[in-house]
């Protein structure tokens, strides 16, 4: 007989069960995905916060234009992103999850949307 991971219970059913109850399972799983520190929950939200202004800009075929007085006005903090894409010609690429952003000449952004 198995004991259940969360609380030690007993666990009567099915052989390859590992929680005695939902309520377990959820707590357990909670336990395990919780952000570690302080400073992880921060950069999430960060991250979460540039996602969602970049999202929130008008595309047009999944480009758009915008300036950088615009964005940090919205909030958008320039030092927190996902990833960096530098392509062949040396077009440097900032990502927040699936939306990049290029800096371009006089304050300009472009977005563009991953499909």
């Amino acid at each position: 007989m198995n004991n259940c991971l969360e609380c030690g219970e007993a666990i009567h059913g099915r052989s390859d069960k590992k929680f005695c109850s939902d309520g377990c399972r959820n707590a357990f799983n909670n336990k395990q995905n919780k952000d570690s520190s302080n400073l992880m929950r921060n950069i999430n939200n960060k991250l979460r916060k540039n996602h969602r202004i970049l999202a929130e800009q008008k595309y047009t075929e999944g480009k758009a234009k915008t300036t950088r007085n615009k964005l940090t006005g919205d909030g958008f903090d320039f030092d927190y992103f996902t990833n960096l894409k530098v392509y062949k010609n040396g077009a440097e690429y900032r990502f927040v999850y699936d939306i990049g952003y290029k800096l371009l000449e006089d304050d300009w952004i472009l977005l563009v949307r991953k499909d």
